[in-house]
């Protein structure tokens, strides 16, 4: 089932999500929502808080972006992928400035600096504990989600004078004047 995606300005967006304690049968639907939610928005990640829960749990699907001709994009683990409890343990020096978007900061992009490479800890679907080093793109994006899983979003690691340039924006965003293709759930305060 699609779930609608929260936007900018509501609060479940700001929360920490807590632990995941084991499986269960709501947990299993969870993620197949998240999966149905990511891809009927044409999304490659997306953290629960952006459907309005609590738990530590995002997903992950580059399938899309595999190129026959990359050779990166064919060392990335099978997709999609289902991090339950992630901790990122180790993070490069190198940093890499690429630009990202949000589902739930529809039509809006901005430039972001991340390290370019990560070592993450995480719980898959089924629990089992499973550890990756991941580079360039899929880095971006496990961070990118993992912040969600702090309250961060990536616009909070944009320059002060590029928020200021998107206030109007992000204020008409929060009072629910926003649109996408995909369904939103828009908490006007």
């Amino acid at each position: 089932m699609i779930l609608p995606v929260h936007t900018y300005g509501d609060a479940i967006l700001r929360e920490e999500t807590k632990e995941v304690g084991g499986d269960s049968p709501e947990l299993q639907e969870l993620i197949n929502n998240m999966m149905d939610t990511m891809h009927g928005a044409a999304g490659i990640g997306l953290a629960a808080p952006q459907v309005g829960r609590t738990e530590r749990l995002f997903v992950v699907d580059l399938g899309p972006l595999v190129d026959e001709e990359d050779p990166e994009t064919l060392e990335w683990p099978e997709q999609p992928m289902v991090f339950i409890n992630p901790e990122i343990t180790e993070e490069s020096d190198d940093e890499i400035e690429f630009e990202e978007g949000c589902l739930s900061i529809p039509d809006l992009r901005e430039y972001v600096a991340r390290p370019e490479a990560i070592k993450v800890v995480y719980l898959d679907r089924t629990l089992r504990r499973q550890e990756i080093v991941a580079g360039d793109m899929l880095a971006r994006v496990i961070q990118h989600e993992y912040d969600h899983l702090d309250g961060v979003l990536f616009i909070d690691r944009i320059s002060a004078f590029r928020r200021r340039l998107l206030r109007r924006r992000l204020k008409d965003m929060s009072e629910g004047l926003v649109e996408a293709d995909y369904p939103l759930a828009i908490d006007v305060a």
